[in-house]
Order: structure tokens, then sequence, then C-alpha cells
């Protein structure tokens, strides 16, 4: 093996010059690296975004929770109220069905329940339907005392419905523990 020449002064200078440059590069890579890690949270602006989430739920939760879907079937009347709908099991009653929630439960011949539907004034599959809505609001009213099971039932029904289908209807809801009753209506626009 050969030894190497000594270093001549310049050539000394170019390599402790590299060895600078290398160390300064790691460096400064080293502080890039570590300016990119979160070191703390910065609980205030969190709090901000999580309140400012918080309102915009709490604003879309508190519009009408009865929705009534555009449908040509259904067209109910019109009234000046100012009461705001709840949250209730909602029977829709339209010149060709009778459904719980979107549920279709009774389809209707020229308008009328069939008989073989019918036990009396009771609508079997209406029944059959309002009793595992209503055991499960109870369910719920048992696990959650802020939840009460309320006997509500929002009727959303064609202005054109016969009185007769709708009375057939009601008593149904009242044999399932539903006896306090609320019609849905358009509002009337304000001018």
């Amino acid at each position: 093996m050969s030894e190497s020449a000594p270093l001549s002064a310049e050539e000394a200078d170019q390599l402790a010059r590299m060895r600078y440059r290398r160390a300064l590069a790691r460096k400064k890579r080293k502080e890039r690296e570590a300016a990119s890690e979160v070191k703390e949270l910065n609980i205030t602006a969190m709090m901000d975004m999580m309140t400012i989430i918080l309102v915009f739920l709490l604003k879309s939760f508190a519009s009408s929770s009865a929705a009534i879907t555009a449908s040509e079937d259904v067209r109910p009347p019109v009234s000046s109220t100012r009461a705001t709908p709840k949250d209730t099991v909602a029977v829709t009653i339209t010149p060709r069905f009778i459904l719980v929630g979107d549920k279709e439960v009774v389809r209707l011949e020229n308008g009328r329940i069939p008989q073989n539907q019918l036990q009396g004034r009771l609508v079997l599959g209406l029944d059959q339907r309002l009793k595992k809505e209503v055991e499960k609001l109870k369910l719920i009213a048992s696990r959650n005392p802020a939840a009460p099971f309320t006997h509500e039932l929002s009727v959303i029904a064609d202005k054109m419905v016969p009185y007769d289908l709708l009375l057939t209807v009601l008593y149904t809801a009242g044999e399932n523990e539903l006896q306090n009753y609320r019609f849905i209506v358009l509002q009337r626009d304000s001018e």
C-alpha cells in the first residue's frame, strides 16, 4: 500500500470547505424536518373549529324534520300556521298507497283499502308496521330519558283523501298507542 501524500494548504482548505458545506446541508435538512413536525397542538384553534362545526350542525338539525318528498301523489292542504313539525312516526296517505316513513304498507284500490287488509276499522298492514315503530320508540325511550315516547303521529295526507279513509288510518294509529295527531300542511307564502 502506498501512503498518501500530505495535503497542500490549498487542498486542505478545499477539504475543510467541503466538510463545512456537508455539515451545513445536514443541519439545514434536520431543521426542515424538525419544522414540519408538530411540537404542540394549538387547543384554541381546535376549539374554535369545533364550535363552528357544532353551530353548523345545530342549525341544520333545527330545520324541519318532516320532509315531504315532492310527488304528484301527495298534495297536502295549505295553511298559514307557524308551528314547526316534530320528529315523530310519519304516516303518508296518497290516493294509491299508505306509507309509514318511506315504506309502503298498504296499496289502495281506487282510493280505498282492500277488504283483505281490513278487520273492522283496523288496517292490518298499517297495524303491523306501526307496532314495530312503537316498539322501536319505546326501546329508545327506555334507554334515553331525553327522548321520551310522546304517543305522537304525523299524518301527511293528500287534500283529496276521503275523510273515512283518514278516520280508518287514525283508528289504527290509536290502537297502537299513537293518540296525538299532527297533520302536516304546506305553509302559505306570506306576502
